[in-house]
């Protein structure tokens, strides 16, 4: 099955029974808080867990760490009661919405789940890409085992749907090309999963806490797509991790971005830095002649 991510804001503004909300659900579509719009957004929220379940194997995979492998077994992956009944067929957004939850359902694992990692619209005319989301990482590191990663170059729908448009605006424009293109799968020992051992050490890292007499064992959560501990969460080498993996897959966008032709872009293009520079304006066309929405 292939699943996606929508913005909770726009998909499914008209609440979870509305008809937009509906439409989107039974879309396989997923709803994502935005943190620009609700303070229920962020890299740890709940359909982040549900993305990271659906990417996994129920029957337990292969896992780069053996520790956690000898911990997982299928029956985890199991609901614990009839779907009548489990409140884990259903997860919350924000403690009062109720969607229901894909991966509790092992015939539902193992998806695939399509992503725009740029999070926003971005149209350039040189057509480079903003920095990616750290959302990416986690579906990399956390998933288990290692997902495939299939980079995509989609070119031509910001010359039906421009931002610069005019009147008739909500009408896509004819008559112009699509093209999709497809690269290789990553090279998930060479380069994914370096990356993924790096974050095991952190978890073992998390685990030994100084204590009165040295060094203690403090207990992680091992469910899978959770991360309670702040170390895991906040620490600099986490999140310097995160960095390296959104920058490996956006490498590997770039890839087919060059096999159609395209021209190599400033390398840091793809670090947050350098949109921060342009200061605290989010929508319209930036200095660097980019036209964005955040939406």
């Amino acid at each position: 099955m292939r699943w996606s991510l929508g913005s909770y804001d726009i998909c499914f503004k008209n609440g979870q029974y509305g008809m937009l909300s509906k439409f989107f659900t039974y879309g396989n579509t997923l709803p994502t808080q935005r943190s620009a719009h609700s303070k229920y957004g962020g890299l740890f929220q709940p359909t982040m867990t549900e993305c990271i379940r659906l990417l996994s194997d129920p029957r337990g995979g292969q896992s780069s760490s053996p520790q956690s492998q000898a911990q997982r077994t299928p029956s985890m992956s199991l609901p614990p009661s009839d779907p009548f009944s489990a409140s884990t067929l259903t997860y919350s957004t924000n403690g009062l919405d109720s969607f229901p939850a894909p991966a509790a359902y092992p015939s539902r694992r193992h998806s695939w789940l399509h992503i725009f990692p740029e999070g926003m619209i971005h149209q350039h005319p040189c057509k480079t890409m903003r920095y990616f989301k750290w959302g990416v990482a986690r579906l990399i590191l956390e998933a288990e085992p290692c997902p495939d990663v299939l980079p995509m170059w989609i070119d031509g729908p910001q010359e039906v749907m421009s931002e610069k448009r005019t009147f008739p605006r909500p009408l896509p424009r004819p008559g112009k090309h699509v093209e999709v293109t497809f690269g290789e799968l990553v090279d998930r020992e060479g380069v994914l999963e370096p990356l993924r051992r790096r974050w095991q050490t952190l978890k073992e890292r998390a685990r030994r806490k100084p204590g009165r007499e040295g060094w203690e064992m403090m207990e992680v959560d091992e469910r899978l797509g959770v991360v309670d501990d702040d170390f895991l969460r906040y620490g600099p080498e986490a999140e310097k991790l995160r960095i390296e993996v959104t920058l490996a897959v956006r490498n590997e966008v770039l890839k087919v971005r060059r096999q159609r032709g395209l021209p190599d872009e400033d390398p840091k293009r793809g670090l947050a830095e350098t949109f921060k520079r342009e200061g605290p304006k989010r929508e319209g066309e930036m200095a660097d002649r980019s036209v964005v929405k955040d939406m």
